[in-house]
């Protein structure tokens, strides 16, 4: 028999309902330091940590949540930008001038799209800065006193026309990993997040010169992420068996799992069948039908044997994903200072490491800007009580869910180590990763062909809450999504021009709370002024509008508890639209009782209230006007009282605030009116 969960109002819920944890941290994935925020950052996944957070909130309490994120501040990526835009006279400040012009400027972006992270940081400002620095010496310590590190000279690009090792993002190639749609490849990763040995690059030229570099021995840190095979193994099996988990999360951390393979195009073959007795041991797979042959290795050093001499007898090759030792350091000056260890001395911290741990360091700097102990981090990141949910693109599935978990087990305290991790020791997150948000049909890069458009020029045709309702909406969880905006799609606008019509998906998704929403509370504020003179009616809503408002808030959470932001959309649609329709059938003054129209009225406000719960994480900016409105403080937004009615928060005989005449709650944009006009 199921047990029943019970509000603090007192009305049970007889079915099973999600669990949440105790505390929990809301990640979202950080963006580079060296531009403003594009749609793909904020509508492809920053909405959707911004709404998750919000509804944590509401649900297990605001101090029980930390909403942090902010501005990856190193990396070649920012230094290469910041180079090139001296270089041609468009700036004229420091590299960290730079870095703090643009984080403020995606810092202003956050507060205009209602997304409240309790810290926006910047990894290489200010007192974020310190403790990130901190927290990265420690995290590396740690990992190399349980002998987790070891130290590996690689060859490196060197400029020698200009006379300097170069960085990850000044040299450029083709993507050596079999199957890699990347159109842009640097120096040890792809702009799809794949790793590889830089020797391995195929046609490198560096942006420098136009020359092509040479290699050079260089000496770094790596994680022995191979060590974790059969551990992260183990952790994909069970995230096959949750619901919490995308399957897009778990298929992605399994291609890397593989043993280490070469793909050989088939013109090479006979070549190959001549050196095969002088590479280390290998299986290989005929395979006749495809248009290269397979080579399996057991050890990834053999795999590396086998390229150098495929290399030298000039086979081209691609290797398959599989784990490699993880780089932590490099050579680059704008960076995370590493610690000094065996002697390796000037030597910083690889951007894509540092940005894994930088919500820990900067889950200490909210605490310790808040008043607390900088130690009570662990409280959020160490304890089973405690979820952490990392929301980011599937491009860095990688990182996240292959780095980041495997250096996370390597940190327990333990010998025995296993894929479930102890109490007090650093939690694995759970990975809420979204398929590709695509610009007209195509995939939109900075660095691409199809350039994205910036989160701020959306705002010159949309509201806010347009644009999240319409991501929300957009079903990211499950498949690569369109964003087709009326305004920058130039098939529509075509068609419009020869007179046909065309309805913006953006606008059509907003007319639930411009149009439908809003009628229904201004109705009731309205008829309420004029029938009651603004006074709340003192009743309970009807037995049916409670089990209606349950069954909702039930399907909401179960939605909301494994991360279907479009299936919550859907559940709003319909009780909304169910409001909607009760209101007009319901809601007649001229033909009504005071009596009945007051019990019509407490129907309605209590549908009113239901929806703008479930609203609040979503669309925050209307919400709060109606809170505002209705006159009720914020333990409205409490889901500990989820089914009690606007009487439960006020005294008898309550006033709601006067609404003017014409006024809107969610509205369209200005620029929509006059196309109209």
């Amino acid at each position: 028999m199921a047990k029943k969960d019970k509000n603090q109002g007192g009305k049970p819920f007889e079915i099973p309902r999600p669990v949440f944890p105790k505390r929990a941290v809301v990640t979202g994935g950080m963006p580079y330091g060296n531009k403003e925020l594009h749609f793909g950052h904020v509508g492809g996944m920053l909405v959707f940590a911004d709404t998750y957070a919000r509804f944590l909130r509401d649900r297990i309490g605001k101090e029980n949540v930390i909403f942090v994120t902010g501005t990856d501040c190193y990396g070649s990526p920012i230094a290469e930008g910041w180079r090139k835009k001296v270089e041609d006279g468009s700036f004229s400040g420091s590299l960290e001038d730079f870095v703090r012009m643009n984080h403020e400027k995606q810092k202003a972006t956050l507060v205009d799209y209602g997304i409240s992270p309790n810290l926006f940081a910047a990894s290489g400002l200010d007192r974020a800065k310190e403790i990130h620095a901190e927290v990265t010496d420690w995290f590396l310590r740690s990992l190399y006193e349980k002998g987790q590190l070891e130290r590996i000279s690689t060859q490196q690009f060197f400029d020698e026309k200009a006379g300097v090792f170069l960085n990850g993002r000044q040299v450029i190639g083709k993507c050596p990993v079999e199957g890699c749609q990347s159109e842009k490849g640097y120096a040890d990763e792809c702009d799809l997040g794949h790793q590889y040995m830089p020797k391995d690059l195929i046609d490198p030229v560096s942006t420098l010169t136009g020359e092509k570099p040479v290699m050079r021995p260089v000496t770094n840190w790596y994680f022995k992420l191979r060590d974790y095979e059969q551990l992260m193994k183990d952790w994909v099996e069970q995230l096959k068996k949750r619901k919490d988990v995308r399957p897009v999360v778990w298929k992605t951390i399994d291609e890397f799992l593989k043993p280490p393979v070469i793909y050989i195009k088939r013109e090479f073959e006979e070549k190959y069948l001549s050196l095969r007795g002088t590479m280390p041991a290998h299986e290989y797979l005929e395979e006749p039908k495809k248009p290269s042959f397979t080579v399996v290795f057991k050890e990834l050093h053999d795999c590396d044997e086998a390229c150098r001499i495929l290399s030298q007898n000039g086979i081209r090759y691609r290797t398959g994903k599989t784990l490699v030792p993880f780089r932590l350091t490099g050579n680059i000056e704008w960076g995370v200072p590493a610690p000094v260890l065996e002697g390796e001395e000037g030597l910083t911290v690889w951007v894509w490491p540092e940005s894994l741990w930088a919500p820990i360091s900067f889950t200490q700097t909210y605490l310790e800007q808040i008043g607390h102990d900088r130690e009570e981090w662990r409280d959020f990141w160490c304890s089973k009580d405690s979820n952490v949910y990392q929301f980011i693109g599937q491009d860095n599935i990688y990182f996240y869910g292959i780095a980041e978990p495997a250096m996370w087990m390597a940190q327990q305290a333990s010998e025995t180590k296993t894929a479930d991790v102890p109490d007090g020791e650093l939690q694995l997150p759970i990975i809420v990763a979204n398929h590709h948000i695509l610009f007209l049909n195509k995939k939109a890069s900075s660095s691409g062909k199809v350039k994205p458009p910036m989160a701020d020029e959306l705002l010159a045709y949309y509201t806010p809450e347009q644009l999240r309702m319409h991501w929300l909406g957009l079903g990211l969880g499950q498949q690569s999504v369109s964003f087709a905006p009326k305004p920058l799609d130039p098939d529509a606008l075509a068609l419009e021009a020869q007179g046909q019509k065309y309805a913006d998906p953006v606008v059509k998704d907003g007319l639930l709370l411009s149009n439908v929403y809003n009628r229904m509370i201004r109705t009731a504020f309205y008829t309420t002024q004029k029938a009651f003179d603004g006074i709340l009616p003192d009743l309970a809503p009807e037995e049916s509008f409670v089990a209606d408002a349950k069954k909702a808030v039930l399907d909401y959470e179960r939605h909301m508890s494994r991360f279907a932001f479009h299936q919550c959309t859907y559940v709003l649609d319909s009780y909304i639209r169910s409001g909607s329709k009760y209101m007009a059938r319901a809601v007649k003054p001229d033909e009504q009782s005071p009596e009945e129209l007051a019990q019509a009225l407490a129907n309605l406000f209590y549908m009113i209230r239901i929806a703008a719960v479930l609203l609040h994480p979503m669309a925050p900016f209307g919400t709060e006007k109606v809170r505002e409105y209705l006159q009720v403080d914020e333990r409205i937004w409490s889901w500990d009282t989820i089914l009690e009615p606007l009487t439960a928060f006020v005294e008898p005989h309550h006033a709601l605030k006067f609404l003017p005449p014409r006024t809107d709650f969610f509205t369209r944009h200005e620029s929509q009116f006059a196309a109209e006009a």
